[in-house]
């Protein structure tokens, strides 16, 4: 059976949209005929065709919020978004520096916090939506030397799984991803070569970002009914060559 999506004249944001999955499920979004608007950091980032890019920091709520609001007055409405912004630092507990803690929460987990926060009132109005993010499979077993990025995944289920109960009503959906080990820059800046990336390549496999786009683009479709659910692939084995 194969999947066909159509977004013709629908509007997507993504958070951390410049690079990794983010970035895989924005240009197919804009393939089946949405608009897709990208979160960043980097001045000048190299994008797919038709992605409208906006750099912003998702730690800062007040730049989240004057953007989403701007895209939100200009297209006239917000469909779907997804919160995929996240850092990955690799320290030990015992070295872990305050503010390298707190800005992995900041980003990670407030970050998806200010984004849902700007997007519900235009979702809410509009009686549908779908909002995605992001947990990790770190966040269910840990790992040494990533206790932030471990705790901030941890936290987003409880949180989704709550926001769904409370949107419910307003036909808004929200849903969490396990995405499984996937080659992104991220991935390889937080694992170098060797070690984890050989691991999982001889072990589960490790996909790449549009091994991950065909399960988003159904939980931002009409077909996809649930909301608190959570969809994982950290048993997934490899499916790619370019792993």
């Amino acid at each position: 059976m194969k999947a066909q999506f159509e977004a013709t004249g629908e509007v997507l944001v993504v958070t951390g949209g410049t690079s990794g999955i983010g970035h895989a499920l924005a240009a197919a979004y804009v393939r089946a005929g949405g608009i897709a608007h990208v979160f960043g950091t980097k001045a000048d980032p190299e994008l797919a065709p038709g992605l409208i890019h906006h750099r912003v920091d998702v730690a800062d709520r007040e730049a989240v919020v004057a953007a989403i609001s701007g895209i939100a007055a200009s297209e006239g409405r917000i469909d779907a978004l997804v919160a995929a912004a996240a850092v990955q630092p690799r320290t030990p507990v015992s070295a872990m520096d305050p503010e390298e803690w707190r800005r992995t929460l900041d980003v990670n987990l407030h970050g998806v916090m200010w984004a849902v926060q700007a997007v519900l009132p235009t979702m809410i109005a509009a009686r549908r939506g779908s909002i995605l993010a992001f947990s990790s499979g770190l966040a269910n077993v840990g790992h040494a030397e990533a206790s932030a990025y471990a705790a901030s995944k941890g936290a987003l289920t409880p949180y989704i799984k709550s926001l769904a109960a409370e949107i419910a009503e307003h036909h808004v959906r929200a849903n969490i991803v396990f995405p499984g080990v996937i080659d992104t820059p991220q991935f390889r800046q937080a694992n170098p070569a060797g070690g984890e990336l050989e691991h999982w390549q001889n072990s589960l496999g490790v996909g790449v970002p549009d091994d991950v786009v065909g399960p988003l683009m159904f939980l931002l479709s009409d077909a996809a009914s649930m909301t608190g659910s959570v969809l994982t692939r950290d048993r997934v084995f490899g499916v790619s060559d370019n792993g």
